[in-house]
């Protein structure tokens, strides 16, 4: 397969350190993603004649479609590896299939409201009041710590919720010392759970005396000539420095991930065939998002030199329209958006692009709200998803570049985010609405008492792990009635369990 020039260069420009790489179509589409310990030799090796004999089908096809490459430095291998799954969870390329959607890396849990607390490892992090520490990109390592912490503060590793004395006769953790056995009452809950605060602080990084106890512990054995017992303390301490290494865990897309072969050019291309004075270093995307009209949401999504910057997103609830009409919501949020920033005296904040997704109509209605704020002259154009086409003001045809250009992969990433962003806020609010509904079974509850409980507690999760008295606070409610609403909602609980109190 012949490599451009482009391509080549960047790959001689790449480090010699570990981090992620994503392999892109020529319509710049995300088509895998990969982990490297050294990213120059491994990304290079794709491109290496001498390998190509022992590819699979599937491995050629895949090189035969890469047109550029991005890559991302990270600290450390482990790091690699979440960035990773992070990745492939966000774009879904379709020549991976190693991790699934499913693929969860390990994490450590602990409800303190239990009664005995206990710490387990999990792969689920839910919204349930429980602590979460991780997620940890190795489950072994993960283990040994978790036995030496429980073994540290005496904590217990048996499954009962509530644990009692017919549970403690066949418990090894009891009968070996390692758990002080609050089932039986050798300490008091209020002890036992001193024990289990001191262990949520070990995981959350105060482990540098253990860490220091250990190593202590490992060289005194090799003097001794213990060789068996220093390397069984070697493995703890590998196993705790591995855990408890610092590492970032990438709930989003890093934000100076790159994003082309070369923004600037992108830039430069797209001021060239839009015909605009110089490169636009600031582009602004809306997007709308409904459901048959309802729960209309519009998104509004920044990119600075070719890049998102995520800290000016912003997202919408259509207040003025009703029904289906996308060209009042595309209005509204545009006038909503800039007059707020004239408002705040942030002309100086205004992009030299704007880009609506959508064709003509959305486009004049953009047009019209950015005129009657006196702001006609920002460049504003619509891009339209079924064929690529470009909309411009005063333009009777669209404008179509070829995908190979760095101008149109631009535009696209910035159309393609900000409906991203419109349909998980979309997403978001439906699921809010729903599990908001339940309230509405609630014989007597009325608007207003349904507005106090939300603004207290937030969502109905929040209020189904409130007391009786947490309830009977909210105005309108008093104890018979708290104690009704959370029977209701314990009762209608998918996950179980009782109401609070």
């Amino acid at each position: 397969m012949p490599v451009s020039d482009a391509l080549r260069q960047k790959l001689a420009q790449l480090p010699h350190k570990p981090g992620v790489y994503l392999m892109k179509d020529r319509f710049g589409t995300v088509i895998y993603v990969g982990k490297a310990r050294d990213l120059r030799k491994r990304v290079s090796s794709y491109f290496q004649p001498s390998r190509r004999m022992a590819w699979d089908l599937k491995l050629q096809a895949l090189v035969e479609a890469i047109h550029d490459v991005d890559v991302h430095v990270v600290r450390s291998e482990p790091e690699a590896l979440l960035l990773e799954g992070r990745l492939i969870k966000e774009f879904k390329p379709r020549y991976n299939i190693s991790f699934r959607d499913d693929k969860r890396f390990p994490m450590i849990k602990v409800n303190l409201q239990d009664p005995i607390p206990r710490f387990t490892l999990t792969r689920l992090r839910t919204d349930d009041g429980a602590r979460y520490f991780g997620p940890f990109p190795s489950g072994r390592a993960l283990r040994t710590t978790m036995t030496l912490v429980r073994r540290q503060f005496n904590l217990r590793g048996c499954r009962p919720l509530q644990p009692g004395p017919a549970d403690y006769k066949h418990c090894l953790y009891g009968h070996l010392k390692f758990c002080t056995a609050p089932c039986i009452g050798n300490v008091t809950l209020e002890q036992y759970r001193a024990q289990v605060l001191a262990a949520c602080e070990f995981l959350a990084g105060q482990c540098d005396e253990l860490s220091a106890k250990l190593e202590q512990e490992m060289r005194a054995a090799a003097q001794k000539l213990e060789f068996e017992r220093a390397a069984e303390l070697r493995d703890l301490w590998t196993a705790l420095q591995e855990t408890t290494r610092k590492t970032r865990t990438f709930t989003r897309t890093p934000h100076n991930l790159p994003v082309a072969l070369n923004p600037e050019a992108d830039l430069a291309d797209l001021a060239a065939a839009l015909g605009l004075a110089e490169p636009p270093r600031v582009i602004e995307g809306f997007d709308i998002s409904n459901i048959s009209g309802t729960l209309a949401v519009a998104s509004l999504v920044r990119f600075r030199e070719g890049r998102p910057e995520r800290a000016q997103y912003r997202r919408y609830q259509i207040k003025g329209v009703t029904g289906q009409d996308d060209f009042a919501c595309m209005a509204e949020a545009v006038r909503r958006r800039y007059t707020r920033l004239l408002r705040e005296g942030g002309a100086g904040e205004l992009p030299q692009l704007i880009l609506i997704d959508g064709g003509k109509g959305q486009l004049n209605a953009a047009v019209k709200e950015l005129q009657a704020l006196g702001l006609g002259q920002v460049p504003v154009i619509g891009l339209a998803k079924e064929f690529e086409e470009i909309y411009r003001l005063g333009e009777a045809a669209p404008l179509r570049l070829s995908h190979d250009r760095g101008a149109l992969k631009l535009l696209q990433r910035v159309r393609d985010e900000s409906h991203r962003v419109a349909n998980t806020y979309n997403a978001q609010l439906r699921l809010r609405k729903i599990s908001e509904s339940i309230l509405d079974e609630f014989p007597g509850i009325g608007e207003q008492r349904k507005t106090a409980l939300l603004k207290k507690f937030g969502s109905v999760q929040r209020l189904r792990r409130a007391t009786v008295e947490e309830i009977a606070e909210v105005p309108g409610f008093g104890g018979k009635m708290a104690a009704e609403l959370a029977a209701f909602l314990a009762a209608r609980d998918p996950r179980g369990g009782s109401p609070g109190g």
